[in-house]
Order: C-alpha cells, then sequence, then structure tokens
C-alpha cells in the first residue's frame, strides 16, 4: 500500500502507462503534473467543472482520474459523472474521494458502481480513500462461459427438431 495518495495515484498511472488521461478535479493534482513531466508524450484532459463538455465527454481516454470532485457535487450528479466515465469514457478509472466531506456517500455506493477500495489515507484531519475501476478486472470468466458447455457440436446435423 503507498504512503500517500499522489504515490498511489503515481502508481496506478506507472501501471497503466497511459498514453490518454482526463482529470476531473476541482485543484491541481500533485500526480498528475509529476506524470506530465515525465511523459512529454501522454496526452493528459482535465476538466475543473461537472457536467463535462461536450468534447471531453466525446473521447475515449485509458484512464480518468477524480479527485476533490464527490465532496462538492450532489450524489445524484457525480453518481451520473463516475457512471458516465466507466461506460463511456474511460476502461480504467481512480478516484480519490474525502470521505468526511462527501457525506452522502456510504462505501457500498462506490462497490455499486463497480469500483474497488484500493487504499485509505489520512493526513491533515482529512480521510482520503482511493477507489479504482479497470475493465479487464472487473470480473473473471467463469468456467461455464465457454463452447464446451453451450452447445453439443457432435449432434449437429443430426436432429432436428
Amino acid at each position: 500500500m503507498s504512503a500517500t495518495p499522489t504515490s498511489a495515484l503515481l502508481g496506478i498511472l506507472q501501471h497503466y502507462s497511459p498514453a490518454s488521461v482526463l482529470c476531473v478535479s476541482r485543484s491541481q493534482i500533485p500526480a498528475i503534473a509529476a506524470w506530465r513531466e515525465q511523459h512529454a508524450d501522454c496526452q493528459i484532459s482535465s476538466a475543473s467543472e461537472v457536467p463535462l463538455s461536450d468534447d471531453l465527454r466525446n473521447q475515449r481516454y485509458d484512464l480518468a482520474i477524480v479527485a476533490d470532485q464527490l465532496e462538492h457535487l450532489d450524489k445524484r450528479t457525480a453518481t451520473e459523472l463516475l457512471a458516465g466515465l466507466r461506460n463511456l469514457s474511460a476502461s480504467r478509472i481512480a478516484v480519490l474521494v474525502d470521505t468526511e466531506r462527501a457525506t452522502e456517500w456510504q462505501e457500498n455506493d462506490f462497490f455499486a458502481l463497480a469500483l474497488q477500495r484500493r487504499a485509505r489515507f489520512s493526513q491533515d484531519g482529512q480521510s482520503l480513500t482511493l477507489y479504482s475501476y479497470d475493465l479487464a478486472e472487473y470480473k473473471s470468466v467463469p468456467d461455464w462461459l465457454n463452447s464446451k458447455y453451450w452447445a453439443n457440436p457432435e449432434m449437429f446435423d443430426k436432429y432436428w427438431w
């Protein structure tokens, strides 16, 4: 587990090495600034206001980072932001939220959006929690989900019902 939110976000950025990042935050995120310095070829788009503008909303990103937003939005708007990013804009999401200030949110609300808790941080009287979503890791493929269990190929062209 990382010691700070910045190092945790940098770990996520290093793990995925995204070519494009959408950063939705009201304040500067130090991890994004550090990543930008070392990876000039990474396209980083930023938004401080929600809902997102059409040009940002209609693009696809390798990673979306949301920080310092959910605490300022009503729950419905915040849920629409996270679900929209997850469903339409990015295959991977990292959400950093101050759980003390985002009082409408319970941990199950994040789980309901398919987010997983990655880390908790306490510093300067703030309690931050990092949640993430990765489409590739969302659900493992069950054993029964293959052609072996779907049909009986040896029976093809033998019987007609």
